[in-house]
């Protein structure tokens, strides 16, 4: 199962729009959002343009949650959230450090644990776990909007630039 991972979109329509022609040409079956959408007027654009499923989970940042859990319904959880996807348990986080991420790995349990919040992106594999943080998407913090195309089956990850 292969997987577009994409967080901190903050509103950036114009990345948004980016990520969903990286995701399609990449096949994805499915895109995981590690938080902080924003406004319900971003999901909205990012879930018409999909033609896959979409998993998210509340970031720091997104205060109408009311808004964006009316469009995704029990696909936008509070995060950590669990899922199954493929055969494989994926965790999907916002406000996850590096070590917290790896710690939740340790177990082997997940094959992967992906989040947000930190803006940028890490890509490392602790046995048959990955963990990964797709960098973001919107690009405001660092200038540098990123996503993450994650194969599970393979446990290989790819960062992509949207500003190119």
């Amino acid at each position: 199962m292969r997987l577009g991972l994409m967080a901190d979109t903050h509103d950036n329509l114009r990345m948004i729009e980016r990520a969903v022609r990286v995701f399609e040409g990449e096949g994805v079956d499915a895109v995981l959002h590690a938080g902080d959408f924003i406004a319900p007027f971003a999901l909205r654009a990012l879930k018409e343009a999909l033609k896959v499923d979409l998993y998210g989970v509340f970031g720091n940042n997104d205060g109408e949650r009311t808004g964006l859990k009316a469009l995704l319904g029990d696909r936008l959880l509070p995060a950590p959230a669990l899922w199954e996807l493929g055969g494989w348990r994926v965790l999907l986080a916002h406000e996850l450090t590096p070590e917290g991420a790896r710690a939740l790995a340790e177990g082997g349990a997940l094959r992967l644990v992906a989040f947000g919040h930190t803006h940028e992106a890490l890509v490392e594999r602790l046995g048959e776990t990955l963990i990964v943080n797709p960098g973001e998407a919107g690009g405001w913090l660092y200038g540098r909007p990123t996503v993450a195309v994650v194969d599970l089956r393979e446990l290989k990850v790819e960062i992509r630039p949207l500003d190119g």
